[in-house]
């Protein structure tokens, strides 16, 4: 695989020509506010976040992380809690080595926080291709030279399963969604434009447990992006710690 999940980690690794990158996926810093907001309380943990990506930059060892969009959770301007937790992870990185930031649909004004810091490179969500892999947050079309790569990374969705066993009992679990890239939603939508597509689309769970996310079981429920689900041809889902649930559709 190009792109390889951490065993038991919302993060991957993949390699790229000249570097190893760590990949994650909508980390959603200062969630715990917006929960707030909305009337449920719960206890920030935003430094077990900054610690399991400090584990995680121990684990891989890697050469860049990248974010594959939604590093905050404010839409608008980031503030207080969320912006100092933001400011904690991107100096927890760059104190190691460079990062890339996909802006997802919750970092409008990011670039406020830290966009000028020298190791640290942002992009649209269209997104930025490295090497032979692609990667856009998922919320948007992703650019035609993203789609032109071997394998597309897309976070945004965080995809999630409903688990029940023989005696009734159900719990969340996040998943990693993997299949070939359908070009058809993509020849619609770009037209003479469209790139010739003939790669891979690996759809990121989420960092952010506490974030929600889409659930491919659950009668009723529908994806977020615009590309999906037509995008996403014999999809199969994988459970963090590796185990292959089969086709989504039908987990």
């Amino acid at each position: 695989m190009v792109v390889e999940p951490v065993p038991d980690a919302p993060a991957a690794v993949v390699d790229l020509p000249d570097e190893r990158a760590l990949v994650l996926a909508d980390v959603h810093a200062g969630i715990e506010a917006g929960l707030r907001r909305e009337g449920v309380e719960v206890p920030s943990q935003a430094d077990d976040r900054r610690a399991a990506i400090e584990a995680l930059l121990d684990r891989t060892t890697p050469d860049r992380v990248v974010i594959v969009g939604d590093l905050g959770h404010t839409i608008g301007s980031p503030e207080r809690a969320e912006r100092a937790e933001i400011l904690d992870i991107v100096e927890t990185v760059t104190d190691r080595v460079p990062l890339t930031l996909l802006k997802g649909n919750h970092d409008g004004e990011i670039e406020s926080v830290f966009g000028d810091r020298e190791a640290v490179t942002i992009t649209g969500g269209d997104g930025i291709r490295l090497g032979d892999v692609g990667f856009a947050h998922g919320h948007t079309w992703p650019a035609p030279d993203v789609l032109r790569a071997e394998t597309i990374c897309i976070g945004h969705e965080h995809p999630v399963v409903r688990l029940e066993d023989d005696v009734g009992g159900a719990r969340k679990e996040r998943v990693w969604l993997r299949g070939r890239l359908d070009p058809t939603p993509f020849e619609d939508h770009f037209g003479d434009e469209c790139p010739p597509i003939d790669g891979e689309l690996v759809v990121c769970p989420a960092f952010n447990d506490l974030s929600g996310g889409t659930w491919i079981n659950v009668a009723g429920q529908s994806f977020l992006s615009p590309f999906l689900p037509g995008g996403l041809v014999s999809g199969d889902a994988y459970l963090l710690n590796g185990t292959r649930l089969g086709p989504y559709e039908r987990v």
